[in-house]
């Protein structure tokens, strides 16, 4: 609680009178994020709504444990209902990786529900080390520096927080645990019922980043602060030197 409230006075993720959506998938990230953020909410000096939404594929998922759980808990949450499933039985290809397909309806879909439901901000799960991951990725495989950004505006106006990003992966799934949060992992993910190839490059990262840190114990605070102190005239851009 104490880093995401750093987090949160750092770049203003959360505002008076905010409606914030946050993406409820089930998992460990967003289950422990729900929680930290309705506690956020108790201790906050000012007022702000959360609204927890859970975007299915059209698959027949079986959501009863996670509604039970926000209901025993007082979280406010709702189903929105898509047929992506359906859309990606047409588009998928034998050996193809759709997971950059079904990111983006689910993310096209959440806004959507913000709309509906009259918020003005959608706040994701994402961590530090899917900060990490994505800027090694951007790298290596696309020759662009990016990261994950705490907060942006959509291009639908909307504006996207990340309360997580500066907590560790470990630290969630340890919450999870140890409070018994009702999680639900792969089996819900609408590519295992597909032949497609499982996405690697992520994986990748995931074993680099874990052999760099044995090595460099440190490695995720100085990537933390590394991401906050940017010498941009310092690359090879000729648009941002100084001289």
């Amino acid at each position: 609680m104490r880093r995401m409230g750093q987090t949160n006075a750092a770049f203003n993720l959360i505002e008076e009178g905010d409606k914030i959506l946050v993406g409820l998938s089930g998992g460990k990230d967003s289950l422990t994020m729900i929680h930290a953020l309705m506690e956020q909410q108790r201790r906050a000096p000012f007022k702000f709504e959360l609204l927890a939404v859970t975007v299915t594929y059209g698959m027949g998922e079986d959501l009863e444990k996670l509604k039970a759980h926000c209901a025993l808990y007082g979280i406010p949450h709702i189903i929105h209902d898509t047929n992506t499933y359906a859309l990606a039985e047409d588009k998928i290809r034998p050996n193809s990786s759709f997971c950059s397909f079904f990111s983006r309806m689910r993310r096209g879909a959440l806004y959507s529900a913000a709309q509906t439901h009259g918020c003005n901000k959608v706040a994701l799960g994402h961590h530090l080390d899917d900060a990490a991951e994505s800027f090694f990725m951007n790298m290596i495989y696309n020759s662009h520096l990016r990261a994950l950004a705490p907060k942006y505006k959509a291009s639908n106006g909307l504006v996207v927080i990340r309360p997580l990003i500066q907590l560790r992966e470990r630290q969630l799934a340890a919450c999870a645990s140890e409070n018994d949060m009702p999680t639900i992992g792969d089996e819900a993910c609408p590519s295992m019922r597909f032949d497609v190839k499982m996405p690697h490059a992520r994986a990748s990262m995931k074993v680099m980043l874990a052999q760099m840190e044995q090595q460099f114990p440190d490695l995720f605070i100085s990537l933390n602060s590394a991401f906050g102190h940017i010498s941009d005239d310092s690359f090879f851009d000729s648009a941002r030197f100084t001289v």
